[in-house]
């Protein structure tokens, strides 16, 4: 296994600055030099170890210089400032490491030595309804996360929680009873099932023998009645067909599919044991849960069950935790949805604690997706836009942009290069924001072939490979080093190295967009290295080396654009 090098020098750091401070736990701190003039690394540790020790910081930067043993990496490292710690890389060692890591499949990420056990919830569109442009945030982030927890070595359970329980199932019954267009049905089930359901509420919000009726038939479902459940699953099988096409175009995969009803039969345990613990207090009829000693949510009681005993989301919610925790062990569980349930969350996070839970769990939020006029995107008569129609409008667009560029394509090319195009620039619009902040819609800037962009990135790799063909290089003969003499070539060997940097920066607070800005960087390296190191050209020896930088830049960009759930093309 390949030691990357930046947790290769901050062990080396780390033990030096042990033996300075006398204890082992101090911070090393080494992070990229933003300066490269000053060095490939920086460490900034002694700075806040002199405060802790009360001593001039250049003086303990000295100290651990004198203790430091690097040799071997680096050439010596030097002072700056106040106390700063420059660390330059040796040339025959960023060489050899560059080799290492082109002849590695993992491409220089170490499987971790301490491997977890993680539960991602994410997606969860609700049965009986299409799938919105909403739902794209959290289906791309969700699988983003897995894939890059999986990269690492961890133990990853994807689970995609259906809302295919609830009051709306009662309107949804009476609709379907009353007012089914059966050829709709049969040609768009999901969206004959939501236009039901619309005109189901708005009877009922006019018509009190209406909303009796759709009450009566939540309660012959929630009894078993065999009809209504025969139907209720009929929804839900009709729904996940659908689903599943989706998933399938964006190529996310779950490992376990369990809706809110598959819960339902553990909610009174749930809620009794609650009681049991006294975690639980009726309040006017209902079981609530009170945070008084918490002075963010002293004010924010929890709902468990209303007065005439129904079950909420939160004690579903509750109900899954423990699943979950009795299935799987898992050492954390992350939720992604958007951020108006972060209130929800620090209530469920909080009962978990006093409940015993010992996972980490995690609310990974997200903002919305805003359209041109800084408003949540929406089609022009109100409605949220279909994520179907989301996809095959990201394809069309793709479609001509790649009749444009490449005449020479073939129609099948071109479809396949606009699905891999149209999508990897949907996923990657949303990937590559601070996924807290809220992001306004683009067609233009996300379809760009310029610009931190998928285009861009597929197109980076894309002239690679081109490169291979029109040289007829070879792949096969791998170097054992491969030297950087050229500014340009080191700044791309050093930007390589820092893939698994990169992984482990995303991972630190679940934010893919820092894997997004990495290979951003990577490929605009790339860019000034091909316009100013010459491949096919060059010297037989120093072609050979080149075309393995191309090589392992081609592999990088493959594999880091993969872990977002973005595939590339060998043309465009």
């Amino acid at each position: 296994m390949i030691e990357p090098v930046h947790e290769c020098l901050a062990t080396r750091v780390r033990d030096a600055l042990a033996q300075v401070a006398g204890r082992p736990d101090v911070d090393p701190q080494v992070r990229p030099c933003a300066n490269p003039d000053h060095g490939d690394y920086q460490s900034n540790a002694a700075m806040g170890l002199a405060k802790e020790l009360r001593r001039n910081p250049r003086e303990i930067a000295q100290a651990v210089v004198d203790t430091l043993e690097v040799s071997d990496l680096c050439q010596p490292p030097t002072l700056a400032g106040p106390g700063f710690l420059n660390f330059r890389l040796r040339d025959d060692f960023l060489a050899g490491q560059l080799g290492a890591v082109l002849k590695d499949d993992r491409l220089g990420v170490p499987t971790t030595q301490h491997p977890r056990t993680v539960v991602v919830d994410y997606s969860s569109p609700n049965v009986a309804k299409p799938m919105h442009v909403g739902h794209i945030r959290s289906t791309v982030i969700g699988d983003c996360l897995a894939r890059m927890l999986r990269a690492r070595g961890h133990t990853v359970i994807a689970d995609n929680h259906l809302g295919d329980w609830g009051t709306q199932f009662g309107k949804i019954l009476v609709g379907y009873r009353r007012y089914l267009d059966q050829a709709a049905f049969e040609a768009d089930p999901v969206g004959e099932l939501e236009r039901l359901y619309k005109r189901a509420h708005e009877e009922s919000e006019r018509d009190e023998a209406t909303l009796t009726e759709a009450r009566e038939a939540l309660v012959r479902l929630q009894a078993g009645d065999p009809e209504a459940v025969a139907l209720w699953e009929t929804f839900r099988a009709v729904s996940q067909q659908v689903f599943d096409r989706i998933y399938q175009r964006l190529g996310v995969h779950f490992d376990v599919t369990l809706g809110e009803s598959f819960y339902n039969p553990q909610l009174g345990s749930v809620v009794q044991e609650l009681v049991d613990k006294g975690l639980a207090e009726e309040s006017e009829g209902a079981l609530c849960i009170f945070f008084r000693d918490d002075p963010e949510l002293a004010d924010s009681p929890c709902l468990i069950r209303k007065r005439d005993g129904a079950a909420l989301y939160a004690t579903t919610d509750l109900a899954t935790l423990q699943y979950r925790l009795a299935q799987w062990h898992p050492c954390e569980i992350v939720y992604v949805t958007d951020a108006r349930q972060q209130l929800h969350f620090k209530q469920l996070f909080a009962i978990a604690r006093r409940w015993g839970v010992e996972a980490e769990l995690r609310h990974v939020y997200f903002g919305t997706i805003l359209g041109e006029d800084n408003r949540p995107i929406k089609t022009r008569s109100g409605e949220p836009i279909k994520l179907s129609e989301l996809l095959d409008e990201a394809e069309a667009r793709a479609y001509e942009v790649a009749c444009a560029k490449n005449a020479d394509l073939s129609e099948e090319e071109r479809r396949a290069v606009a699905r891999i195009v149209g999508l990897g620039a949907l996923k990657y619009a949303d990937l590559s924001q601070n996924r807290v902040s809220d992001y306004v819609f683009s067609w233009d800037k996300m379809l760009s072939m310029t610009g931190n962009t998928a285009p861009y990135l597929q197109y980076s790799y894309v002239r690679i490979r081109s490169i291979f063909r029109k040289g007829g290089a070879s792949e096969t003969d791998l170097p054992a080093a491969l030297p950087c003499p050229e500014p340009a070539e080191r700044t791309l060997g050093l930007l390589l190295l820092r893939f698994p940097e990169a992984l482990d920066q995303a991972l630190d607070d679940y934010r893919p967009n820092m894997l997004c800005n990495y290979l951003y960087d990577l490929a605009a390296a790339f860019t000034g290295f091909y316009e100013q190191c010459p491949v096919l050209q060059a010297a037989p020896e120093v072609r050979h080396s080149r075309l393995a930088l191309c090589q392992l830049t081609a592999a990088v960009l493959k594999q880091g654009l993969g872990l977002l759930g973005i595939e590339v093309s060998e043309r465009m």
